[in-house]
């Protein structure tokens, strides 16, 4: 069975998503918890990181003040990470391989409903500047103090003024990198 959305099929159903979850949970937002899976690595590793402090507004607190940020929120979740976020970034993987499993063809060079550029340009070569967008992006997030998913699609939903000029800057940045990275794929090169 294959399973292949259009755009605006996908866009509604990530909408509705959205506005779901921001009703009965909070916004989305996951970025934060990749630094909670570093602290809760680290805390393997040095047993000081993460203590209990009953002073503190979460009964939580670290020795690194990143950690230690809104009363020891991110210390508190770093000792008891099973929460919506984790959840929701394991649901997030497991949505991807499910996807991935139901659309079991691949793009290829006869496939026309696909970009001309996804058909020209190798799997390896989309797979490694993917990568290293994610990492760039993601680290860029943590300096900005949030996330695409929380700046960008839950804070436009939220009509968020900061939400807009972050979706202008991430496409600002974003077009100029791609065409920089497929500028050959036209000529048929990979």
């Amino acid at each position: 069975m294959e399973i292949r959305w259009n755009w605006l099929k996908s866009g509604m159903v990530l909408g509705t998503v959205f506005l779901i979850a921001v009703i009965l949970v909070k916004p989305i937002g996951v970025s934060t918890q990749f630094v909670i899976f570093d602290g809760m690595v680290w805390n393997l590793f040095s047993e000081d990181v993460v203590s209990e402090d009953s002073s503190s507004k979460t009964g939580y607190t670290s020795n690194n003040e990143y950690l230690n940020k809104s009363g020891g929120k991110y210390a508190k979740n770093i000792e008891n990470p099973i929460n919506y976020g984790f959840l929701f970034v394991i649901a997030m993987i497991g949505g991807g391989l499910i996807s991935s499993k139901l659309q079991n063809s691949k793009i290829s060079s006869d496939d026309k409903e696909a970009p001309k550029v996804f058909r020209e340009s190798g799997h390896n070569k989309r797979y490694i500047v993917t990568f290293i967008g994610g990492i760039l992006v993601l680290f860029g997030a943590r300096l900005a103090g949030g996330c695409t998913s929380g700046h960008m699609m839950s804070g436009m939903m939220q009509t968020s003024l900061s939400g807009y000029l972050f979706a202008f800057g991430t496409f600002a940045a974003a077009i100029p990198v791609a065409i920089f990275f497929y500028r050959n794929s036209s000529k048929g090169e990979a």
